[in-house]
C-alpha cells in the first residue's frame, strides 16, 4: 500500500511539473543577464531657424510624433517670428557588440545628428562617434570611449520559429531598459522601399525610443534590431519588424573596415511574377522575378538579360518572390561573375553576369510626352491607342510603341494609366514587340477573348508588366 501511494505521488508530482512548464515563459534571467549590454541613446541636432512660424519640431503638426517630441523639447524663449536657432532632440536604443565599445543602433537614431549620447545601465554617460551608417538597411555602428564593456551574444535568426517567444530591451519614451515580450508573428517579410532586409515580424511593444534596440530569443541570444512598427496612431498596435541580426553584422563589418556598405546589383527592373503573369509567360507556377527592363550598359544588359525574362535562380539560390533577388545580388561582393538561370519563351536557360556595384541614389530623368490620339476607336481590350512619331521614338530610345490616350471597357480594370506606352504584347509564352496600332488590333483579334494578356508598358522612366484578364462566359448574379 505504501509503496502504491508513493507511486501515486511521484505520478501527481510530474503532471504538476508539466503543467507548469506549460506556463507562460520566465524573462527574468534573461533579462538580468542581457539586460546591460542594451544602452540609451540620445541625439542632439542643432535646427537654423527661419523666421516666422519657425517650429523646434522637426514634424508636421498632424504627424503621431509631434505631440511626442513637443513634451520632451522645450521651447526656446524669443521674439515670435524672429530667425532662431534651437536643438532638436531624440530617443533611441541600441546595444554593445563588443567590450571595447562598439553599439549597434538603427540609422535614422543617429542620422543627422551633431552629438550622440550613450547611457549605461550604471549610469555613466558617454558622447559616442559614427563609424558608419547604412539607409538602406538601417543599420549604424557608433563607437563609444570604454574598455570592459558587457556585451550581448549573438543568435541565428534562420533558426528562428514562428510562434517562439521573443523579448525586446529599449527605452520606449526614454523610459530606460523597458522590457516587453511577444512571439514571432512571420519572417522574411519584405517592405516597400525596403529591398535589402528580410524583416522579422513580431507581435512585441515596439514604440518610439525602442528603435535600434535589441530583439532576443529564449536563449538570450541577440536574433534582431528593432527597427519599424505599423502604425496608423503612431503607437504600437501589434506588428513590429526587426532587422535579422545577421543582415546587421554583416553590415557592421563593412562599416568598421570601410566605413561604408559595397552591393551588388545587376540593373534590371524587376516586379512580382503573379498567377496571371505566370500564365502569359508559359510558367507553371508564380514564381522568380520578372525583369520589365534593362538599364542600358548594365551587367544584365551585357550578360544578354531582355525584359520579358523572369529570373529564377541567382547563384545556384532559388528566387521564390521578386523580393528574393535584391537581397541576394545585393550580397554578392561586386566583380564576382555568377551564374543565372532565367525562364524566356518557354525554356531555362544559363546566363553568366558580372556583378556591379550599387550607385548612390540619383534622380530619375523626365521621359517624353506622348502625342495627341490619332485613334479614338477603343480596341477589344478597351483601350484607345496611337503610335509614336519618329521624335518621339528617339526621345524616349525605343524602336516602337503606342501610347494609351484613353481606357474603357476591361482594360479600365487593369493597372493601365493614359500615358503609358505599350511596348510588347505577351500570351501563352510569346512575346511581340508592337509596332502600330493595325498589328496590335490584329494579335489581339488572334488571342481567344477568355485568355489572359500581358502588355510590357513603360510608365515614365520605368517599365512593368500589367496583366489585362480575359472576360468570363460566367455571368454574376
Amino acid at each position: 500500500m505504501k509503496q502504491i501511494v508513493t507511486a501515486l505521488f511521484f505520478f501527481l508530482f510530474s503532471l504538476i511539473a508539466q503543467a507548469q512548464n506549460r506556463g507562460l515563459p520566465d524573462f527574468t534571467e534573461l533579462v538580468e543577464k542581457q539586460g546591460p549590454a542594451v544602452v540609451n541613446i540620445s541625439t542632439t541636432q542643432v535646427v537654423r531657424g527661419n523666421g516666422r512660424n519657425a517650429t523646434p519640431f522637426p514634424f508636421d503638426e498632424n504627424d503621431p510624433m509631434f505631440d511626442f517630441f513637443r513634451r520632451f523639447i522645450p521651447r526656446q524663449p524669443g521674439i515670435q517670428g524672429a530667425p532662431r536657432d534651437f536643438e532638436s532632440r531624440s530617443l533611441g536604443s541600441g546595444f554593445i557588440v563588443s567590450a571595447d565599445g562598439y553599439v549597434l543602433t538603427n540609422a535614422h537614431v543617429v542620422e543627422s545628428a551633431d552629438e550622440i549620447l550613450v547611457r549605461l545601465t550604471d549610469k555613466r554617460e558617454f558622447k559616442a562617434k559614427v563609424i558608419g551608417a547604412d539607409k538602406r538597411t538601417d543599420v549604424a555602428l557608433i563607437k563609444i570611449d570604454a574598455a570592459g564593456l558587457p556585451a550581448v551574444h549573438l543568435g541565428d535568426p534562420n533558426a528562428l520559429r514562428v510562434g517562439e517567444w521573443v523579448v525586446a530591451i529599449g527605452s520606449p519614451f526614454g523610459f530606460d531598459n523597458s522590457v516587453t515580450a511577444g512571439i514571432v508573428s512571420a519572417k522574411g517579410r519584405s517592405l516597400p522601399q525596403e529591398n535589402f532586409v528580410p524583416f522579422i515580424q513580431t507581435d512585441v511593444a515596439i514604440n518610439p525610443g525602442n528603435s535600434g534596440g535589441p530583439l532576443f530569443n529564449m536563449k538570450g541570444e541577440v536574433v534582431g534590431i528593432n527597427s519599424q512598427i505599423y502604425s496608423r496612431s503612431g503607437g504600437f498596435m501589434g506588428i513590429s519588424f526587426a532587422i535579422p541580426i545577421d543582415v546587421a553584422m554583416e553590415v557592421q563589418g563593412q562599416l568598421r573596415a570601410n566605413g561604408k556598405v559595397s552591393r551588388g546589383r545587376i540593373g534590371v527592373v524587376i516586379q512580382e511574377v503573379t498567377k496571371e503573369l505566370a500564365d502569359s509567360f508559359g510558367l507553371s507556377k508564380a514564381q522568380g522575378a520578372a525583369v520589365s527592363s534593362v538599364e542600358k550598359g548594365s551587367p544584365a544588359d551585357k550578360a544578354g538579360v531582355e525584359a520579358g525574362d523572369v529570373i529564377l535562380k541567382f547563384d545556384g539560390k532559388m528566387i521564390a518572390g521578386s523580393s528574393d533577388l535584391p537581397r541576394i545580388v545585393g550580397a554578392i561582393r561586386p566583380g564576382t561573375r555568377i551564374s543565372m538561370q532565367i525562364w524566356r519563351k518557354g525554356a531555362t536557360r544559363e546566363v553568366s553576369v558580372v556583378v556591379g556595384e550599387v550607385p548612390d541614389e540619383k534622380i530619375a530623368a523626365k521621359s517624353g510626352k506622348p502625342n495627341k490620339p490619332v485613334e479614338t476607336a477603343a480596341n477589344r481590350l478597351g483601350l484607345v491607342v496611337s503610335e509614336l512619331n519618329e521624335e518621339q521614338k528617339r526621345e524616349l530610345k525605343v524602336n516602337g510603341g503606342l501610347v494609351v490616350e484613353d481606357i474603357r471597357g476591361s482594360a479600365a480594370r487593369a493597372d493601365l494609366r493614359a500615358g503609358d506606352i505599350i511596348l510588347a504584347l505577351i500570351s501563352r509564352g510569346a512575346s511581340t514587340d508592337i509596332k502600330s496600332v493595325d498589328q496590335f488590333n490584329k494579335l489581339l483579334a488572334q488571342i481567344d477573348k477568355s485568355a489572359n494578356i500581358t502588355l510590357l508598358v513603360r510608365r515614365g522612366d520605368m517599365q512593368t508588366f500589367v496583366t489585362v484578364k480575359g472576360q468570363s462566359d460566367k455571368k454574376s448574379e
